[in-house]
């Protein structure tokens, strides 16, 4: 989980959103550009929202605290119902979404990561995700002429944990890549968010990498092109939020409501309101360490959630990885 202008979060857009609170805050003209060497574009209904940004230059990454790329994040918010529609429509705008900014060959080897503890449901993602994947590079070698054309040779794993197997994960990673020598990692983690409601509802798509473990706040090496060799993909599903940042945004909440109220005018109020949001954040952070040092929130459905969060991303890799493919083919392979 990554910390920025005291910002608990791993989604690019979460830091550009609170980089604009903060403009409003200080009246600045919030009609202008999203800051030097940040690009925004927005797309999609109701249903699935999509927000693109993308990071041109070192300021950028100065102001969003990420490397320059493209950061893709879709909104569902009903992405939790059991709607078959909208799971079907969600997985291809993940596929659309990832065809992009995938940029290899057709018969090009795709390794699939999924980062995370197996153990520990909101840290499941990645190893969930990765038992819903068609993985065929097995058959390409072993049973070619039982390969529809356009299936691609995809391969996966789920490494696990420094605590689970003593070893960094980005060790056995990279181990894996220098012996397959797949074109393209793509890499499946559970991430953090700043709000409640984008908790299993949001999907982040970035095309510069991860940290394995940011999402419960234990940041490891990262899988990047750099420390690969390969392109690496990320996509990532906030599945917990930071206590404090909860805390802090209900306090926020409950201020600009009680100053709404006619005749508010309680000094002690006003000197909350105004208080830095870094400081009020350190304030409720130290608050809550005798209670449970630095907690970290799930809803308690996440069982069924995750279940159903990591089909619609495997899917949406599936699509985007095969030509010609649709649902009752990966149903067929998966058997």
């Amino acid at each position: 989980m990554e910390e920025f202008r005291g910002v608990r979060t791993d989604l690019a857009l979460e830091v550009h959103e609170k980089n604009r609170e903060d403009q409003k805050r200080a009246g600045q003209d919030m009609a202008g550009p999203y800051g030097e060497g940040v690009e925004v574009t927005e797309d999609g209904n109701e249903d699935i929202h999509v927000t693109r940004v993308k990071i041109t230059s070192p300021e950028g990454e100065r102001s969003i605290g990420k490397p320059m790329g493209n950061y893709i994040t879709l909104d569902i918010p009903r992405l939790k119902e059991n709607d078959r529609d909208l799971y079907e429509n969600t997985c291809r705008a993940v596929a659309y979404e990832l065809q992009r900014i995938i940029d290899i060959g057709e018969r090009d080897t795709v390794l699939v990561v999924g980062l995370g503890n197996w153990n520990i449901t909101p840290d499941a993602l990645g190893p969930k995700v990765s038992s819903y994947l068609m993985v065929t590079r097995h058959l390409h070698e072993y049973l070619p002429e039982q390969v529809d054309d356009g299936v691609r040779p995809v391969c996966a794993i789920a490494p696990g944990v420094l605590g689970l197997t003593g070893i960094e994960t980005s060790d056995i990673v990279k181990g894996v890549v220098e012996r397959v020598k797949p074109s393209l990692v793509i890499a499946i983690d559970a991430l953090a968010s700043r709000k409640m409601n984008r908790l299993n509802t949001t999907i982040q798509i970035a095309d510069t990498g991860i940290s394995p473990g940011s999402g419960v706040g234990n940041k490891r090496a990262e899988l990047s092109e750099k420390t690969m060799g390969v392109p690496v993909i990320a996509i990532g599903v906030p599945t917990v939020v930071d206590a404090a940042t909860m805390a802090n945004d209900t306090i926020e909440l409950v201020i600009n409501s009680l100053m709404a109220q006619p005749g508010a005018g309680n000094d002690f109020y006003r000197m909350l309101k105004n208080l830095d949001e870094k400081d009020k954040y350190t304030l409720i952070k130290e608050v809550l360490e005798p209670y449970g040092g630095n907690l970290v929130v799930t809803p308690k459905e996440m069982d069924e959630v995750i279940e159903r969060v990591s089909k619609v991303v495997a899917n949406g890799i599936n699509l985007a990885l095969h030509k010609n493919i649709g649902f009752d083919d990966i149903d067929r392979y998966l058997q």
